[in-house]
């Protein structure tokens, strides 16, 4: 949710204080307990005349638009002041990335503790085949080995600290019938801070990692556009980020920055995309709104667009916190 609070007829209400109004008909709070924001245009009890300019939908359309954006800008020039402070309070995170997947973690009493897996330990191959160092795709190629063989071994390549050797794991069975072994994967990449020398070389780096967060997001949507049936499993609500978040804070303190910019990040291009309910979806409307020569769209009909927006949204948020928590490790050992 965002907040936007300017002079167009902002609206404050509170389900603890009762609202009270200046002589401008505005909504204030006695106090900011359980408040949220809203604009008074299809408030019947705001008491502000409904051609009143000040109005947000009696407003220019590029005030409109200005007013709309603010969240998604916002967003935006958060990320950047999180990278801006990540580059000069502890550096520029570079990798270098080796052969093989890291195994992080082993949850106790699973496949992989079962079987002889160590955190620490390098899966360098999987059934035979090398993995490379690029890390995500080895990683992938590891889940989709171990989700296809519930119950039946697979043969992995390890090296722990200088000596290597290989394990036969055989993966559990889970409740939606793929294999898992109970551990953590991440690429095999070691990190190093490389701090910026003077100013021109700080604002070099935050751009550089902006840019680069900012590409690897709008990249990602687009994937999951163009390849939805593969990358539906992917999308993530509200339980996953959070889970997300604590074992990026449990793993590397540091990431947090990289974590935290990349979430506003993919606030602002979400929030972006023309559906409605969405800040991208009433700037679509104004935006037709400029097409037709400033002819707004039937009240009945808008209001329709924006309905049906809020309960798609309502009912795909509820299906990923579904989704997500039983997902959740302590979840799934209990299924």
């Amino acid at each position: 949710m965002h907040i936007k609070a300017n002079q167009l007829g902002l609206g404050f209400k509170s389900g603890l204080d009762e609202p009270i109004r200046d002589h401008k008909g505005l909504h204030k709070l006695k106090s900011p307990k359980g408040g949220f924001v809203g604009f008074p245009d299809n408030d019947p009890n705001s008491g502000i005349p409904l051609d009143d300019k000040n109005l947000l939908k009696n407003r220019p359309i590029w005030d409109r638009v200005v007013v709309v954006s603010a969240g998604i800008v916002a967003n935006v020039i958060f990320a950047y002041a999180i990278i801006f402070a990540q580059v000069v309070f502890v550096g520029l995170p570079v990798q270098e990335a080796f052969p093989g997947v890291l195994v992080p973690d082993v949850k106790s009493s699973s496949a992989g503790s079962r079987d002889g897996l160590l955190p620490g330990d390098v899966i360098l191959a999987v059934d035979g085949s090398e993995l490379s160092s690029y890390g995500s795709d080895s990683v992938s190629k590891v889940v989709d080995v171990v989700k296809s063989n519930p119950n039946h071994s697979v043969l992995l390549r390890v090296q722990r600290g200088k000596e290597g050797f290989d394990i036969m794991i055989t993966p559990d069975k889970s409740f939606d019938g793929t294999g898992r072994i109970g551990v953590q994967l991440s690429p095999n990449v070691r990190f190093s801070k490389v701090k910026p020398k003077n100013v021109t070389e700080t604002f070099s780096f935050v751009g550089r990692e902006f840019f680069g967060l900012s590409y690897n997001v709008l990249d990602s949507l687009k994937k999951t556009f163009l390849n939805f049936s593969q990358t539906a499993s992917q999308v993530a609500g509200p339980v996953a980020i959070i889970a997300v978040g604590a074992q990026v804070a449990k793993s590397n303190a540091d990431g947090l920055y990289q974590f935290a910019a990349l979430l506003n990040l993919n606030l602002a291009v979400i929030n972006l995309l023309p559906l409605p309910a969405l800040d991208g979806g009433t700037l679509a409307l104004i935006l037709l709104e400029a097409v037709r020569g400033g002819r707004k769209l039937p009240l009945e009909v808008e209001q329709g667009i924006m309905s049906s927006g809020i309960l798609l949204v309502i009912f795909l948020g509820l299906f990923l916190i579904v989704k997500d928590t039983l997902n959740l490790d302590f979840i799934r050992e209990m299924l």
